[in-house]
């Protein structure tokens, strides 16, 4: 598959079929994520794989799903992701830019998740002390996110941009994405002012 191909699959998917995450695979996505760039080469991530079946529910039950559309947007039973990553910072490593280093290795972990056949969902909105007593996440790291895992059981489309970025599902169960065209974040050579259309 070529880059491209993955960039555009991407999707974040919040329903999932109930079939096992091979380990192999979850590790290959923690290997992409390793690989990405970080300032100062410093890497100052770490991740946790969550696939053992018992705390699966335990897991999801710290996180919000699809504010836009709650609680439809939320997987029902039966619809639940089939592993997590959980993506730490290492504060005593000193990062320069945490922020930035960590967004780099979890979009390197998505787009190696189209790869594999998985769809995937990004999510920062997590109870985060809850997980980390959950994860036995000891003092100095910090929970920046978790990426949702499984093999998809739905379909989720881009859509043009038309005034709201908000997403929503339609009667099929398709999940519909504005994204802004080229056009709208573009400028070359110089900052330019878009003009507004009517």
């Amino acid at each position: 598959m070529e880059v491209s191909e993955a960039i555009r699959r991407r999707r974040s998917i919040r329903r999932f079929r109930q079939e096992q995450v091979p380990l192999p695979v979850l590790q290959k996505l923690v290997e992409a994520a390793r690989l990405a760039p970080s300032g100062g080469n410093l890497q100052p991530w770490e991740f946790i794989i969550v696939h053992e079946a018992m705390l699966l529910p335990k897991v999801f039950s710290t996180l919000a799903w699809a504010g836009y559309i709650a609680p439809e947007g939320t997987p029902p039973e039966g619809k639940r992701p089939a592993a997590y990553i959980v993506a730490l910072q290492n504060t005593s490593v000193n990062p320069r830019t945490p922020v930035a280093d960590l967004a780099a290795a979890i979009e390197n972990i998505l787009l190696q998740a189209v790869e594999e056949g998985l769809g995937s969902c990004w999510i920062g909105s997590v109870k985060r002390e809850k997980l980390a007593e959950l994860l036995s996440i000891p003092e100095g790291y910090v929970i920046d996110s978790v990426v949702a895992l499984g093999y998809p059981d739905e379909e989720s489309v881009v859509e043009p941009f038309s005034g709201s970025v908000k997403y929503w599902r339609d009667e099929k169960g398709v999940f519909h994405v504005p994204k802004k065209s080229l056009a709208e974040i573009v400028h070359y050579n110089r900052f330019q002012p878009h003009q507004k259309s009517c």
